[in-house]
């Protein structure tokens, strides 16, 4: 499905020279996006998901553009492949200053009551234990350089009930309370955790819940102030900011990315 907006791309400035960010979920939408977005404005990026050939395709385009990039398999559905990937960061490059944890993987459409238990652990897997065990590989990384920043991709599922896909907005919203208190944790250390809750995004996950539900993208797009859905890179924009010097005194937010979906 081909999505259309109207956004425009603004000019790099060198928001992230000299960084070191790794990002998950890098193969595909808000990560790929990402991950041409923080090379442009200066970064060495790792990127990481299970999708190794497109993650190469994906660094080797941002080499040939004279960016810094490295491709790392991961499956965030296992502990160890997590923190084996945070180590081939400082096999690379000898420390880590943000990491945009943004991997993430969709459950299958439903009510609450149908929902089954594989649904579930599926879901506490990927989209909040991996964050977590994401986060304390980082942070031990981190403190050894002094401090970091790091951004993880909540949802705007996880501000308000979310209908058809309530165990996805569940595991979300705890990682919301994971973010803000590791905020509160890490500040003496020089850590900044933050979190961004994207709303319809035009990313090959809202395909793939399309295909299961008809009618999700244009009925989500009616509900959107701005009249549509967001490019990845506009959430990548936000993801950008709160990971480089310029949101120094950010910690703890939890930045609705939305179009105006939440207000």
């Amino acid at each position: 499905m081909t999505h259309q907006t109207n956004t425009s791309h603004s000019a790099p400035v060198g928001l992230l020279t000299g960084k070191v960010i790794f990002i998950t979920g890098a193969s595909r939408g808000i990560g790929a996006a990402a991950a041409r977005l923080f090379a442009s404005e200066g970064a060495a990026v790792v990127l990481a998901s299970r999708s190794t050939g497109a993650l190469e395709s994906i660094a080797q385009e941002i080499r040939a553009g004279g960016g810094t990039a490295d491709a790392v398999t991961l499956d965030l559905a296992d502990s160890a492949s997590i923190r084996a990937a945070v180590d081939r960061v400082e096999e690379l490059h000898g420390r880590l200053d943000g990491a945009f944890n943004n991997g993430a993987v969709i459950q299958q459409p439903g009510p609450v009551d149908a929902i089954s238990d594989k649904d579930i652990d599926e879901q506490f897997a990927v989209n909040f234990r991996a964050h977590w065990t994401a986060m304390n590989a980082e942070i031990a990384l981190m403190r050894r350089n002094g401090g970091g920043a790091i951004v993880n991709t909540s949802s705007i599922g996880s501000r308000r009930s979310n209908p058809g896909l309530p165990a996805y907005g569940a595991m979300k919203r705890a990682l919301n309370s994971l973010t803000e208190t590791a905020a509160v944790d890490l500040a003496p250390v020089g850590i900044r955790v933050n979190g961004i809750t994207p709303g319809g995004t035009a990313t090959e996950m809202i395909d793939e819940w399309e295909a299961e539900a008809p009618g999700i993208i244009e009925g989500m797009s009616a509900k959107i102030p701005l009249g549509r859905m967001g490019e990845p890179r506009e959430i990548a924009e936000a993801a950008a900011w709160l990971l480089s010097d310029r949101a120094s005194y950010v910690t703890g937010a939890i930045v609705p990315v939305d179009g105006g979906a939440g207000a």
